[in-house]
């Protein structure tokens, strides 16, 4: 009878368009194991009994078991009530699996609320541990968007949903013998593991950045009953967008510019938040030219060092931008270096009435003008505080879909949030975690320009009613200095990035505004998302846990004891580096592993510590300054002075992190001086020292240069001192 049941589930399951997938042979089926899964919706015991093998014993939390459909429907299957915390029920479920028998458990004990894991409990891998049985993990995607979920309000409902269900091979629970009696162990290599499967699951390789957004307007952007379409956009002209508008935009945009380009061709995007920008973007990756996001912060002089590092021919504009951010001499330099400059404004008025019919009808059918492959471009962008010669790193459509998934496993956005995003699009943190990431999961994004307009963005908060919010600690400390405490009230998370968070920076947020903070850490070279706290596991001092997908080693790094230069491998990694001194040619990590130039260690249960940097960098404000940079910047203005020797070393800060400080043997030279040079050669201000210490001899190396290390441990003996 039970044969039966299951098969007559099976074809009406299969008709409303579940799909099974089973990655391993049923051969290998153990004859013991526990399976766990996450808990999506009341359906989900029900789809598993109809298609898993064997004769699974489903342990049913009691709003499960409660339900009448529920028991009515499994009958015929081997089902019990159980409770996380009932003792008696997990020693009858270890002496069941014992006995030979396979059990089915639901570590989170209740349905989710946003479509992610929640909260897991620790019994599930007691058990597997106990009968030293290994864990089958299951993901259930689809689901969710039913009627019998418990996600109304945060994600869009439909009668029949697509679902695809996913069992992964069997693997052995890894508990560590000193922390085999921790709960809190216990529960995280469960979530670990679960972690793993969702991305596995839910992360299409096939995907680029432009089909992804046709896949995401499928899902997010339909209306019932005639009522208008979600609006998914927004920015400081304060005229929100649809998916159906961004697309259309897209779709024109990207027809313009593919019929003055050639096919991969850099396509330099000189524009600032704003959705124009996006679409774009969109545009550009639809046709198959790749956006070059210029970073117009670093000066004129690296703005056209990089173009030409990229071999890029168009730089795409709005003078509407140019005149009101004062890049009128940048964009004339632009021009007199031989690139073209393309103003939106112009490119509007060109498209005719059969294009836009075009774009209209290309949208209805959700057409893919350039089918792009993972492995083609998505992105060129340029690390932050890059030196006199920029360093541009190109992403795939592989490395930014991958890292919009394994964001995904760390939070959830949805429908019901409202992502504030005033990290510039022309870092990885803006575009990719800022933007694309909410963009893909639905939540409405407000692109707002600058971040340094603090009051401004406080006022937003509290207008827009904003939920989500990205940054960095300067950020983030500067906002509530100033912000009324009902400013952050809606917020639910803030994530910072970029820099390490300061104690008090937490506190002021937590104690006087009521928001939440989570460190996260990556890097542009890494799409750029690395590590990351959540709301799951959150340890302060820490920027979490290694994003799934990848894997990492520690190299060693002389005079450091504990832990080692962090080393990462996974499909978020970039497709390489372009430098100056040889434009145009892509230089890919080797064997795919990049070095992350931080020194870290990983405790017992994988939370990254980040002890220092091994590159000469400094982190001032969330940006990235080379100290070799300004150096070589204070060197030209004292070129041909006999004598002259200059060190630059970087120190702690308490507002801006880091601050550079200048150590020379040439009484004349003065902070006045720098600054001028800077503003007269147009170099970034953050190439401005904090202090100049004067000395009649520098420490040197056996090979004459400056020994940094030694003259670092000098200036902060002097600091200290100094008081």
């Amino acid at each position: 009878m039970r044969d039966v049941v299951r098969f007559l589930l099976r074809c009406f399951f299969k008709l409303t368009k579940v799909r099974f997938e089973m990655r391993f042979d049923l051969s290998e089926l153990p004859t013991k194991g526990v399976y766990i899964s996450n808990h999506v919706s009341l359906v989900d015991p029900i789809v598993l009994f109809a298609f898993l093998p064997g004769n699974p014993i489903f342990a049913l939390h009691g709003q499960l078991y409660r339900n009448y459909w529920v028991r009515l429907l499994m009958k015929t299957a081997d089902i019990m009530e159980y409770g996380n915390l009932d003792v008696p029920d997990i020693k009858n479920l270890i002496e069941s699996v014992n006995s030979g028998r396979l059990c089915m458990i639901f570590p989170e004990g209740r349905m989710t609320t946003n479509g992610n894991i929640m909260k897991i409990y620790e019994s599930a891998g007691l058990i597997a541990d106990k009968t030293d049985s290994p864990v089958i993990p299951i993901w259930i995607n689809g689901l969710q968007y039913c009627h019998f979920s418990n996600t109304k309000g945060k994600l869009p409902h439909r009668y029949f949903p697509k679902v695809k269900i996913v069992v992964d091979k069997p693997r052995p629970l890894k508990l560590k013998d000193n922390l085999r009696h921790v709960r809190n162990h216990i529960s995280n290599e469960i979530y670990m593991i679960m972690r793993e499967q969702m991305f596995e699951s839910m992360y299409d390789p096939k995907q680029t950045v432009f089909t992804q957004l046709i896949k995401a307007s499928k899902i997010h952007a339909k209306r019932c009953f005639g009522f208008k379409r979600p609006y998914i956009m927004e920015d400081i002209t304060r005229k929100p967008k649809s998916f159906k508008d961004i697309m259309l935009a897209s779709y024109a945009l990207g027809r313009y510019f593919s019929k003055i380009s050639e096919l991969h061709e850099p396509v330099a995007v000189f524009l600032p938040n704003s959705v124009a920008a996006m679409c774009t973007f969109f545009g550009l990756n639809a046709y198959g030219q790749v956006p070059v996001m210029v970073n117009f912060s670093t000066g004129t002089q690296n703005v056209v060092t990089g173009l030409k590092t990229v071999l890029a021919k168009k730089v795409i504009t709005s003078r509407t931008f140019i005149k009101k951010g004062g890049f009128e001499e940048m964009i004339k330099a632009i021009k007199e270096a031989g690139f073209e400059v393309i103003y939106l404004e112009e490119v509007a008025k060109k498209i005719s009435v059969f294009a836009k019919i075009l774009a209209f009808l290309s949208y209805k059918v959700k057409y893919v003008p350039y089918k792009a492959t993972p492995d083609d471009s998505a992105v060129i962008l340029y690390t932050s505080g890059s030196e006199g010669a920029p360093k541009a790193v190109v992403l795939s459509n592989r490395n930014v879909i991958s890292n919009v998934w394994q964001i995904a496993t760390f939070e959830t956005v949805n429908k019901s949030d409202v992502v504030l995003n005033s990290m510039p699009i022309f870092h990885s943190f803006g575009l990719v975690l800022g933007t694309l990431y909410s963009l893909y999961q639905g939540a409405k994004v407000f692109l707002y320009p600058s971040p340094l307009h603090f009051r401004v963005i406080s006022d937003l908060l509290y207008e827009l009613g904003a939920t989500v919010m990205i940054g960095t600690d300067t950020f983030f400390r500067s906002y509530a200095k100033i912000a009324h405490p009902l400013d952050f009230n809606s917020l639910r998370l803030c994530y910072a990035g970029a820099e390490g968070v300061k104690l008090d920076t937490r506190n002021i947020l937590n104690e006087r505004l009521g928001a939440r903070l989570m460190e996260a850490y990556g890097s542009t070279e890494c799409s750029p998302a690395i590590a990351g706290n959540n709301m799951v596991f959150n340890k302060f001092g820490t920027v979490g846990k290694l994003c799934p997908g990848m894997i990492c080693r520690l190299d060693k790094v002389d005079g450091i004891e504990n832990g080692g230069e962090l080393v990462v491998k996974g499909p978020n990694v970039m497709k390489g580096y372009i430098f100056a001194d040889n434009p145009g040619v892509l230089v890919p990590p080797e064997d795919g592993w990049y070095h992350t130039g931080d020194v870290v260690e990983i405790d017992d249960i994988g939370f990254i510590k980040i002890k220092d940097r091994i590159k000469r960098f400094a982190k001032i404000g969330g940006e990235m300054v080379s100290l070799k940079a300004v150096e070589n910047m204070i060197n030209r203005a004292f070129e041909g002075k006999e004598d002259f020797a200059c060190g630059v070393v970087s120190v702690p800060h308490e507002r801006k992190g880091e601050q550079i400080i200048v150590v020379t043997n040439e009484k004349s030279l003065t902070l006045d001086k720098i600054k001028e040079f800077i503003k007269q050669n147009e170099y970034p201000e953050l190439y401005t020292p904090r202090q100049i210490l004067y000395r009649d001899k520098i420490p040197t190396s056996g090979t004459g240069k400056v020994d940094n290390v030694t003259l670092k441990k000098e200036v902060m003996e002097e600091l200290k001192n100094a008081g």
